[in-house]
């Protein structure tokens, strides 16, 4: 070894050429990691190589072709040091798949590389006919036929040495999978169980041992391309164990790093060194220098500039928090995880809005007024991760343009998987007045990966243009058509909150407007809502704006009484504002008669022409659907 830390050729080359004793990670160069000649390591076992055994190595060295193709590493020793967020448990998710997993198709692309070792892809089905869908097909690794090593390998026609494998115990697992990608106006990848729900007969560390994954080799493939001595990175990857342990390396070695480095390196023969910091030594191959901090500690503390703000490191700038501490005033007027319905077959249907002192909600119509202050905004995203979906009458949707999402850190989105958390938008649309473009703050909330496609609610009697409906489909968002309605002429609650469970919606926060959350307090309503929660913001917003307050009451006299008064009261400061949580007694009202709808009704027109697409508006915001040919 040289003064600056370099050995010499021979002794990398040599060093390079080891077999892995985890016999299943053997495998060719496609799968990054390569078989190489049985021959002792100078820098990890403290003993010189032997002579012929040099000469045997560069023989083979210079039988390989010179113009294999390397692929270039995507990953360095910075995405050991820095993991994504919870990958342990990520990764012990899709060794699982209890349930249905949906990814966005960069988080797939992220986080399939650390499970690459369980899974194999049988083979792909293909596409649908309108090119969005497309199927692959999965199943455990362990459900191979077990392999055992011929007597005699024949020689490879380019001279390349055979691969040593060893023998490999298969057929012990039959776990697989359909992965399902979706290429429309959002990216998405849905991972389910095929067949009969079963588990593996294995655990994961079982397949750790066995097999390394894409990210550990091609981070240490990465590392001695950038000049480092296999034995060197070994040490700098072990380090940390917790780290190592959470991407699926508790059982790497040095031979996995040689292996992962072999075609590489017998192509480049320059010196190797040691990382800094690090040093050479004889019988105990590569130690940390006295004083120097181990590397992942230089990496990490460099990475961050304000210790303050590594918490939310990788996080959307407008991602919410809300306290673990305020949760319990909460959470029992929220609906609970492992509920299905309520007794009437309909969803958990938690009112929720922000009124000023003078219980207004806007100052006029049509115009949005911000009330709720930075606490209880955040109260509201952890409300809405709480439920499945989020409703909002069509003048909202127009006059507010909501994304309709939740920003709660946690979520889909911004730091969770998928779209874990976040609910569905639906809008009450009777008139299909809103019109809807790839511009819409909803559907780029969509395109971005942090929410989901929209849901509206329809009357009959519109003739649709199928582009319209198509552009909804293609971000994931549908029209759900109504024909049931009240005395006066609407939609009637009952029927959207069943519509809207056929559909597996189980609770429903129901945010506003001002008509939709008037209805809702009226006593015939009074059954179908289960909790409310109010947020009073110090203000007074002034006469002629848009007010919540349920009609009024008589008694047998006709003299004025409380037209409602809540139960199961709970109040609490969220900063400046107040905020009450409570229940509305339930009414014992006759049943209404719903009337069936067999000819178009009468609603306000739309806004637009309902063939939108054909504006030169719409062709200047570039969506083009897709439509499917007719079979």
């Amino acid at each position: 070894m040289s003064e600056d830390g370099r050995v010499d050729d021979v002794d990398a080359t040599a060093g390079d050429t080891t077999t892995t004793a985890a016999g299943d990670n053997t495998v060719t160069a496609a799968d990054n990691n390569t078989t190489t000649t049985p021959a002792a390591d100078a820098l990890g076992s403290g003993s010189p190589p032997q002579d012929d055994q040099i000469e045997q190595d560069a023989t083979q060295a210079d039988a390989q072709d010179t113009s294999t193709q390397i692929p270039v590493p995507t990953r360095n020793i910075r995405d050991l040091f820095n993991p994504p967020r919870n990958i342990a448990g990520i990764r012990q998710r899709l060794f699982d798949v209890a349930e249905k997993i949906e990814l966005r198709k960069d988080e797939f692309d992220l986080y399939w590389p650390y499970v690459d070792n369980v899974w194999v892809r049988q083979h792909r089905a293909g596409s649908d006919k309108t090119g969005l869908y497309k199927t692959d097909y999965y199943a455990c690794r362990l459900q191979r036929p077990t392999y055992t090593p011929k007597a005699v390998d024949k020689p490879r026609p380019d001279g390349t040495p055979t691969r040593k494998k060893q023998i490999r115990e298969g057929g012990k697992c039959h776990m697989k999978l359909k992965v399902v990608r979706y290429e429309g106006g959002y990216q998405s990848v849905t991972i389910n169980q095929l067949g009969d729900k079963t588990q593996h007969l294995h655990d994961l560390d079982y397949m750790d041992k066995i097999k390394r994954t894409t990210v550990l080799m091609e981070i240490a493939r990465s590392e001695v391309m950038s000049g480092y001595m296999p034995a060197s990175v070994y040490t700098v990857m072990s380090e940390d164990e917790a780290r190592l342990a959470a991407s699926g390396g508790r059982h790497l070695n040095r031979n996995d790093v040689r292996n992962a480095s072999q075609v590489w390196r017998q192509q480049h023969k320059d010196p190797l060194r040691v990382h800094e910091g690090y040093k050479y030594d004889h019988g105990n191959g590569i130690v940390r220098q006295d004083g120097a901090l181990p590397l992942v500690h230089r990496v990490v503390n460099a990475e961050i500039v304000d210790p303050t703000l590594a918490y939310y490191a990788g996080l959307p700038p407008n991602t919410l928090r809300f306290p673990e501490e305020l949760r319990p005033f909460l959470d029992p007027y929220l609906p609970r995880h492992d509920m299905t319905f309520t007794e009437d077959g309909l969803p958990h249907v938690t009112l929720t809005y922000a009124t000023s002192l003078d219980s207004s909600l806007s100052l006029a119509p049509g115009i949005q007024t911000v009330l709720s202050g930075p606490h209880s905004k955040a109260m509201t995203h952890y409300l809405r991760s709480k439920h499945d979906a989020i409703l909002v009458g069509v003048r909202t949707a127009l006059a507010d343009n909501p994304a309709l999402n939740c920003r709660l850190e946690g979520v889909g989105g911004y730091g969770g998987l998928g779209w874990e958390g976040q609910p569905r938008p639906v809008i009450i649309d009777p008139g299909a007045r809103w019109l809807l473009t790839p511009q819409t703050r909803v559907i780029r909330t969509v395109s971005e990966g942090k929410g989901k496609g929209p849901w509206v609610i329809i009357a009959p009697g519109f003739a649709m243009d199928p582009n319209r409906i198509e552009m909804l489909k293609y971000y994931g968002g549908k029209y759900l058509g109504l024909t049931d309605f009240d005395k006066r002429w609407r939609l009637r609650w009952e029927a959207i909150l069943r519509a809207l469970a056929a559909e597996g919606i189980r609770s429903v926060m129901i945010e506003g407007g001002g008509m939709v959350i008037n209805e809702l307090l009226r006593p015939e309503h009074s059954n179908l809502v289960s909790s409310v929660v109010v947020t009073v913001a110090p203000t007074y917003l002034g006469q002629g704006g848009v007010t919540v307050s349920p009609p009024p009451k008589l008694d047998a006299a006709r003299r004025p009484q409380p037209a409602m008064r809540f139960r199961d009261v709970r109040w609490q400061s969220f900063g400046e504002d107040a905020v009450m949580c409570g229940r509305i007694p339930h009414v014992e009202t006759p049943a209404a008669v719903p009337l069936q709808s067999s000819m178009p009704v009468t609603m306000a027109p739309p806004l637009r022409p309902v063939s939108f697409f054909n504006s030169s508006v719409d062709a200047q915001n570039g969506f083009q659907p897709r439509v499917p040919p007719s079979s």
